[in-house]
């Protein structure tokens, strides 16, 4: 990289490209695949949703809270204060609609997963210009366990992650556009509400803030490689109307309004309230010490799926039990990782866009946790990078025979299907494909 004295102009009406599109995509088949990629993964997660029909892991303490909102349960104590409103404000919801049941505890999961699903082909939309590609990073999302898993308790992950993931992708298509802007802002907003389910949703929010400030940083300086190319992850030229007002805007005050609008059903207009309940939150879910747990994890363990956790055992008879554990596939996440250091050579050594952001927010959302004074945490917390990791496998793989994607996509799902007996609780199993499934004594 060189520093120059001026920076070409370029026509206001010119958008940057990071690649070739094979052909120009089109925006209505484009919604439409997203609609129908949605509604096929909600309908596949709804399936056996009410089974067991007692809560699974936390949902002992998120629906309890759901209820609280609907005056099912006394007011005082608050329940499940360590952790902001959106995500057990749609549990109410659905209880409210549905009745207090399992299959309404858990239903708002299911259209927040077929929503994580539809935004991890929106990001592959936005990555690789093409449909194939983005419809099996899809598929890869869908199959790497944790998102099923996930996508069908009552917990607040889900939410977190679909509003964080459809948010990159706002992202990721304003990435290479001369006006961001608007899609900026749509970003930002989305990001308050993945931050109103769960804290860690400023995880990818910092991320994508990290992004632009590095970028107006570089472009302040008017520095620009000396070879420069279209795919570049950094261009000199890149959003030339855009302030720092309007990055306050977009990544500050509309993620902040929409957070903060998630509390109004509960606390009003109230200014004290609202206060008191970000300071109970950082209080109980940051600094507060809490005790270890069977199933906890370290974070550098997370990727190598060391120690799974188990949402539900339960033992139906001699030979049979209903089983639920959160471990993710190993035929999805294993492979992962060679495809991320593949990513990181593309990023340095040709200097890929495409590389940059997907390892720019895969890491951006688990490396924070290495960071956190927190002590008790468990391989959930990586179920964003996790999902972001399909982008890397298919990036990789483009650059083998077309062919070979979707073998790997076949294999992919081959494991999905053996890990489902222990994914699904309606399915059930035996001791003797349990113990088969079991590979290693950790995941026991």
């Amino acid at each position: 990289m060189r520093v120059k004295g001026a920076v070409a102009d370029r026509d206001d009406d010119e958008d940057a490209v990071d690649a070739a599109p094979e052909g120009a995509l089109s925006a209505r088949r484009s919604a439409l695949t997203a609609l129908l990629i949605f509604f096929v993964a909600h309908v596949v997660l709804m399936v056996g949703l009410a089974s067991p029909a007692k809560f699974v892991f936390d949902e002992v303490h998120y629906v309890p809270a759901a209820r609280q909102m609907l005056g099912l349960a006394p007011a005082n104590p608050q329940l499940n204060p360590m952790h902001p409103p959106l995500a057990k404000e749609l549990i109410a919801l659905s209880i409210r609609t549905f009745g207090d049941n399992a299959f309404a505890w858990r239903y708002p999961s299911t259209v927040l997963g077929g929503l994580a699903v539809a935004a991890i082909y929106l990001c592959g939309l936005a990555l690789f210009a093409a449909q194939g590609p983005a419809i099996a990073a899809a598929l890869l999302a869908f199959v790497n366990q944790m998102l099923f898993v996930q996508a069908r308790t009552a917990m607040l992950d889900i939410g977190a992650l679909a509003f964080s993931l459809l948010a990159i992708a706002a992202f990721l298509f304003a990435y290479r556009q001369r006006r961001p802007q608007a899609l900026f802002a749509l970003s930002g907003a989305l990001f308050g509400l993945s931050i109103a389910c769960k804290w860690s949703g400023l995880f990818p929010l910092l991320t994508a803030l990290l992004i632009v400030g590095l970028i107006k940083l570089l472009q302040h300086w008017q520095a620009s490689f000396g070879d420069a190319a279209e795919t570049d992850w950094y261009q000199p030229e890149q959003w030339p109307g855009l302030g720092w007002t309007q990055i306050g805007l977009c990544f500050g005050a509309a993620p902040l309004l929409c957070y903060l609008a998630t509390f109004v059903p509960l606390h009003g207009l109230s200014v004290m309230a609202i206060f008191e309940a970000q300071r109970r939150i950082f209080a109980d879910s940051v600094t507060t010490a809490i005790a270890g747990h069977t199933y906890m994890s370290a974070w550098p363990s997370w990727p190598f799926l060391v120690r799974p956790v188990w949402f539900l055992f339960d033992k139906v008879s001699d030979n049979s039990i209903a089983a639920v554990v959160l471990l993710g596939n190993p035929l999805v996440l294993w492979p992962a990782l060679p495809a991320l250091a593949i990513c990181l050579r593309d990023f340095i050594a040709s200097r890929s866009a495409t590389a940059f952001l997907i390892l720019a927010f895969y890491l951006g959302c688990y490396l924070p946790w290495a960071l956190l004074p927190r002590a008790l945490s468990f391989l959930y917390y990586y179920l964003p990078s996790a999902t972001l990791a399909s982008l890397a496998l298919v990036h990789v793989l483009l650059r083998a025979p077309r062919w070979a994607l979707w073998a790997y996509a076949a294999v992919a799902v081959t494991g999905f299907l053996a890990l489902l007996p222990v994914s699904a609780a309606f399915l059930g199993t035996t001791m003797q494909t349990f113990t088969r499934l079991m590979l290693f004594q950790s995941w026991i």
